[in-house]
């Protein structure tokens, strides 16, 4: 029965060629279809300022500390701050104010080592600001800690719950003198 199955004319090739097969490599294509790009050594046609644009003078390097983020530009007012706590806020972390009343920026006064600098820690005022969803609720907070400590400098910061860090810390108050 076996015989008669095999010599039977209902059997049929089978092309197995297009199941589950791929083409062999027939080497890389020609590059004139795809897009080129020019280069230009020409330095005369790279931008430059042409005298027309308005540069703001920032941060003073002659007798000057430098602090924290935005540091380089002049003092923020409170309009400023509070795009900047709203920025914060919109990104959903959560506001805290911290003060300082020495230094208000790092430096070395107790171990030489490198790495090792004092000043990196402040005093946190009051607790983390949870829920918090007003830029006014923090500045609230701001000129409360400037009537306390007027002779201290003051940061915001915001940390991400999640992540677990402080994304962003800036300067809102200096002392007068700074």
């Amino acid at each position: 029965m076996a015989s008669s199955m095999i010599s039977s004319p209902a059997v049929t090739t089978v092309n197995r060629a297009g199941t589950g097969m791929v083409a062999p490599f027939t080497g890389l294509k020609s590059l004139a279809g795809f897009p080129t790009r020019k280069t230009n050594n020409d330095i005369t046609s790279i931008a430059n300022n042409g005298g027309r644009v308005q540069c703001m003078k920032v941060w003073p390097p002659l007798g000057r500390k430098k602090f924290e983020t935005l540091s380089y530009l002049p003092p923020l007012n409170e309009a400023q701050l509070a795009r900047e706590v709203e920025y914060l806020l919109r990104k959903g972390w959560i506001p805290c104010l911290e003060f300082e009343l020495e230094h208000g920026f790092v430096y070395r006064e107790n171990h030489r080592s490198p790495g090792y600098y004092d000043g990196r820690y402040w005093t946190m005022w009051k607790l983390p600001m949870f829920g918090c969803n007003d830029a006014s609720q923090v500045l609230k907070e701001l000129q409360e800690a400037k009537k306390e400590y007027p002779n201290s400098f003051i940061r915001i910061i915001g940390f991400d719950n999640v992540r677990q860090v402080q994304c962003i810390s800036f300067i809102a108050y200096k002392p007068p003198g700074f």
